[in-house]
């Protein structure tokens, strides 16, 4: 079955960084698309950021660009969100997804990230 676990959550001042990471199994990694979203308390979730399955396109929120940047391990069936410059805004659960076979929604359990000093 498809699984995807996050990691790397935590607590960061203002202007520090973080990577998270989600591990993923179940399915052919290398054939999918991955995105990361976050939400945050009394908000939607948002879609933070896009990678194509080779990896060759990029895609972010205006929020994020320039701070953020998404990648992936195909060897490692995992794919990474490096997040730099974080501001109290960025505080919300980040969640991996991928839409499997085109139909199905598969969302990790999250992964908890706060800014603030």
């Amino acid at each position: 079955q498809v699984q995807l676990v996050e990691s790397g959550g935590g607590l960061v001042q203002p202007g520090g960084s973080l990577r998270l990471s989600c591990a993923a199994s179940g399915f052919t990694f290398s054939s999918y698309a991955m995105s990361w979203y976050r939400q945050a308390p009394g908000k939607e979730r948002e879609l933070v950021a896009f990678i194509t399955n080779a990896g060759y396109t990029t895609n972010y929120a205006d929020s994020v660009k320039g701070r953020f940047t998404i990648s992936r391990d195909n060897t490692k069936n995992t794919v990474y969100l490096q997040m730099t410059s974080l501001k109290p805004e960025d505080t919300a659960v980040y969640y991996c997804f991928v839409k499997y076979k085109g139909i199905f929604n598969y969302w990790g359990q999250g992964t908890q990230v706060t800014v603030s000093s």
